[in-house]
């Protein structure tokens, strides 16, 4: 069984399970893998299911007294104070369509505080790293959040959910951020999203209705950057709120402001007529 109280012997043993699952990963992408659906639009592969048994067996032989909430098994466990949050493929519509963008993400809870995550992402050979209070990492060295301060300079990041876009209010968010900053990226990877914001890529990123497993070590990863988490409305993040807005802390009171302002109906631009567009031989 591994101490978790230190945490470079921590994050080395999750950062080799994570690399491990990554090439069980980058096996199959090789591939042509079988798509198959939960429910309605979400997609699974064979690929997702043998990385989670892999990253489970190995939580396991090290860590046997801690829980284990992977997004494909559900939760396992005995109610320890430790809580592992696994997510074995992020970006798996990404994935079987043949497109480089998803990673491993694996975040530990300790009695509701998280305390150590790693995010690997195989097609790059990225390993994001960070344990509470003794900062973030990639590839061994030090990471921090983009010190830009003007929203119009900002590089942003946001997802969509892979179901009933046209019942999620999103898309009028992408639209008033973009006229308003350098651009709004959507790479299909929430994980990725957070750690392109923990390593100053990013300025700021946020989506609706995410789960636990997509966000738990993401978070940690921004805040040990120096970056700044909390809801759409400025309220703390909890693990089960389903909302994130994460940004490089100098951003963070103008984007709350710029949700603010949508959600209350203020100050927004139209949308261009493509009809209009095209007559002006723009198109």
């Amino acid at each position: 069984m591994t101490n978790t109280s230190h945490p470079e012997n921590l994050l080395s043993i999750t950062s080799g399970i994570a690399r491990e699952a990554g090439a069980v990963l980058m096996s199959f992408f090789r591939q042509n893998v079988q798509i198959e659906y939960k429910g309605e639009a979400d997609l699974v592969t064979i690929a997702d299911r043998t990385s989670e048994a892999l990253i489970t067996k190995h939580l396991k032989q090290h860590f046997p007294h801690h829980d284990i909430l992977g997004e494909e098994s559900g939760l396992s466990g005995c109610g320890s104070d430790y809580r592992w949050y696994v997510d074995p493929l992020d970006g798996t519509t990404n994935f079987a369509h043949g497109y480089p963008a998803f990673c491993v993400s694996m975040g530990l809870e300790f009695q509701g505080e998280m305390i150590a995550g790693v995010i690997y992402d195989p097609t790059r050979d990225e390993m994001f790293a960070a344990a509470r209070g003794k900062g973030a990492t990639l590839n061994g060295v030090p990471i921090h959040v983009s010190k830009t301060a003007n929203l119009a300079e900002c590089l942003l990041a946001t997802g969509f959910p892979s179901k009933k876009r046209h019942a999620n209010p999103n898309i009028h968010f992408y639209h008033q951020l973009s006229l308003r900053t350098h651009g709004v990226r959507r790479a299909g990877s929430a994980a990725l999203d957070l750690v392109n914001v923990a390593s100053g890529r990013f300025e700021g990123f946020w989506e609706f209705n995410l789960n636990s497993w997509d966000t738990a070590a993401g978070v940690l990863l921004v805040r040990e950057a120096g970056g700044t988490v909390t809801g759409f409305k400025g309220q703390p993040f909890e693990i089960a709120s389903r909302e994130v807005l994460a940004t490089n802390t100098l951003m963070h009171e103008a984007l709350l402001a710029e949700f603010a302002a949508i959600f209350a109906g203020r100050d927004l631009l139209p949308l261009a007529s493509p009809m209009e567009y095209g007559d002006k031989g723009e198109l």
